[in-house]
């Protein structure tokens, strides 16, 4: 039997070499430098996009100026980009713990899935089912729902307990005793922090029956991906939540790349998993991306890259909750202010969504960014958990944590919010 995870399924991960200074890893980001309105810029908003170092940006023009070609031809620029390539798939497996012929790189997490549901979905009909989840990102249910549309298929969706920001698994569980076809499901809430146990659930779907693809694009940044633990069939995720450049990628189980009915040219690579890769790539992004998880890498400790990155964000991971615990319990001591998702302690990242009482989440925003305070607000494309925690109008603003994120730049914010409620708020 399958226990259900509890709070220690995500262990608490100790220091590692990063430590607590991080003004050299701050240094290796240009963008940290800016000033708005007279003060340093704070960048809080990692989970929509983070800011990247030079190293990856260096390693694109290196590409763009020296090595620019298309791909398979037999001169020297051709084979350089090939060989690129090849070692950013080695990259990427590293970063997953997958094998380089498991790796496809598209435009991004969104675009990869819409391709991939295509082409499982292609012999699905009426009487399938596909389960899916009301925490995840938008990315991860319309695919999904165009099969309903297209196919005629049935899309069941895990609702989230109450106000916890967590899946039920009860109701998981029974959805998924119907014999779906595909379970979809998120790693970690872009919009609320939550990390769900998908070793869990991907055991329990294959269990069913089921093909599970896993949405790590907000999960990557903080924990290190392993595909073989999780055991899940697909997995997608976006370099530009961990320091890349505009880059998706796709891990898929060698048999399950080779099996897809994807659509393609026909005279296109059919092989693994290139037959995943429609038309030319941004091959300076992929690039981009391979530089990306090395910068990672070089942070940590260990003989292997894997090694490295795993020293490396157990470093990442400790900070993180340093972070978000002084974050969470600065933002709580805020008159006027709600905070949403698992409390610190539970399995989450270091991601904070939070309302301000009578102000919409796009007024705190600005308010936070005249003073050099960049926050997102809005849905962030996880329509549905906003619309389940009654703030389709109103949004959330969201605050999150990053490898260069530091403690005054946290009391900053804190300090910024509390100046956002205003006198006549704070008697209330």
């Amino acid at each position: 039997m399958i226990k259900k995870p509890t709070k220690s399924a995500v262990p608490a991960l100790g220091a590692s070499p990063v430590g607590s200074d991080v003004t050299p890893l701050r240094s290796a980001f240009p963008a940290l430098g800016r000033r708005h309105r007279g003060q340093p810029v704070a960048y809080f908003d990692g989970p929509g996009g983070t800011q990247v170092p030079r190293a990856v940006v260096n390693a694109m023009e290196d590409y763009l100026y020296h090595h620019n070609a298309n791909t398979h031809w037999p001169y020297p620029t051709s084979e350089e980009t090939d060989a690129l390539i090849t070692g950013a798939r080695r990259a990427l497996a590293d970063f997953l713990g997958a094998s380089p012929t498991e790796i496809a790189f598209g435009a991004n997490m969104t675009t990869l899935t819409f391709h991939l549901a295509r082409g499982l979905g292609r012999g699905w009909g009426p009487g399938d089912k596909v389960v899916i989840t009301e925490l995840d990102h938008h990315a991860n249910v319309a695919p999904w729902r165009e099969l309903e549309r297209e196919r005629g298929i049935t899309v069941l969706s895990v609702p989230i307990v109450g106000g916890t920001g967590q899946l039920d698994l009860d109701r998981l569980e029974e959805l998924l005793a119907t014999g779906p076809r595909l379970l979809a499901i998120g790693a970690a809430s872009n919009a609320l922090g939550t990390i769900t146990d998908v070793a869990w659930t991907v055991a329990k779907a294959r269990a069913a029956g089921a093909i599970t693809f896993v949405d790590a694009v907000h999960y990557a940044p903080h924990e290190l991906v392993d595909v073989a633990r999780i055991g899940c069939d697909f997995l997608a995720c976006s370099a530009y939540k961990f320091y890349g450049p505009h880059v998706g990628i796709l891990f898929g189980r060698e048999a399950m790349l080779r099996s897809v009915d994807i659509p393609k040219l026909a005279p296109a690579p059919d092989s693994a998993p290139e037959r995943l890769e429609t038309g030319t790539g941004n091959h300076e992004g992929i690039v981009g991306a391979a530089a990306a998880v090395d910068f990672l890498a070089s942070f940590g400790v260990g003989e292997t890259r894997r090694a490295r990155l795993a020293s490396t964000f157990a470093a990442i991971h400790s900070r993180g909750q340093s972070l978000l615990r002084r974050m969470w319990e600065g933002l709580s001591a805020v008159d006027g202010v709600t905070l949403y998702g698992p409390k610190p302690g539970s399995p989450r990242t270091p991601t904070v969504a939070f309302t301000v009482r009578g102000r919409p989440a796009d007024a705190v925003a600005r308010h936070l960014a005249d003073r050099a305070l960049f926050v997102s607000s809005g849905d962030f494309y996880a329509t549905t958990i906003v619309e389940r925690l009654g703030l389709a109008g109103q949004g959330l603003v969201r605050a999150g944590c990053a490898c260069y994120t530091t403690e005054e730049e946290v009391d900053r914010l804190v300090e910024g919010v509390r100046s956002s409620v205003g006198p006549s708020r704070r008697s209330g």
